[in-house]
């Protein structure tokens, strides 16, 4: 079986690849109690001088930041991400990643009334659980088929293929897979470039398993072969990969 491609039934998800002008950033603004050793206001931006951004200057700068990004939100061990009795957290960290990175990914999204605004051309003030709430990972594997490619993100179909990116660009890769049962959480993760010490896992030169970094029932600041293909199990109905530069 070649867990690297996608299937045909999965292929033939509607998405939308034509950008919405319109659209606008539903972010909150960095809060002081959301921090790395707390498990408080998780919906906001960290305020931490001390996370690096990604250096844009060139390839090598991305990768070299990213991999300092990795090790300071230390996913394994920070109390941020450390699953609870009612939660686990993989969409606060590819969310934290992702801001780190200079790339948007919603961790909170425009409520229906205010999307409808958002829309028509009116400044919203992103307001939690007045003008925006949560979105968990679920709900944002059907926001990145709406409104991924209005933000850079580019769809991709095969690991080798998004593994490769991340590699040669320094770019932010995201698997993020969808619950078949509603309410359910989903998963998203971040592909994250390969190391001296970290790699993805090939058969024949060919990536099949690619190098991730979680938050979820266990936490790993890397790995590959040790989860397989997870995308694939039967608790989820669809997935996808996207890229962004």
């Amino acid at each position: 079986m070649e867990n690297h491609t996608i299937s045909k039934t999965l292929l033939s998800l509607a998405d939308n690849p034509m950008p919405n002008s319109k659209i606008q950033k539903a972010d909150l603004l960095p809060a002081p109690g959301s921090r790395l050793d707390s498990v408080e206001m998780k919906e906001n931006p960290i305020t931490d001088s001390s996370i690096p951004f990604r250096d844009l200057t060139d390839a090598a700068s991305k990768k070299q930041s990213i991999g300092k990004l990795i090790a300071k939100l230390d996913v394994e061990t920070n109390i941020r991400y450390q699953r609870t009795v009612e939660d686990t957290y993989c969409n606060v960290y590819s969310y934290d990643y992702c801001y780190f990175s200079k790339v948007y990914l919603p961790t909170v999204w425009w409520k229906a009334e205010s999307l409808e605004k958002v829309l028509q051309g009116q400044d919203v003030e992103a307001v939690f659980e007045d003008t925006v709430d949560r979105i968990y990972s679920s709900a944002i594997h059907d926001w990145f088929l709406e409104w991924g490619e209005s933000f850079g993100w580019q769809r991709i179909y095969t690991t080798d293929e998004i593994q490769n990116k991340v590699n040669e660009n320094g770019g932010i890769g995201i698997i993020c897979a969808k619950r078949k049962i509603k309410g359910l959480s989903g998963h998203i993760v971040p592909v994250v470039p390969e190391t001296d010490l970290h790699k993805a896992y090939r058969e024949n030169g060919v990536v099949l398993y690619p190098l991730q970094s979680q938050a979820g029932k266990l936490n790993y600041n890397y790995f590959s072969e040790v989860r397989k293909d997870w995308w694939n199990d039967e608790l989820y109905s669809s997935y996808v990969f996207y890229y962004h530069e």
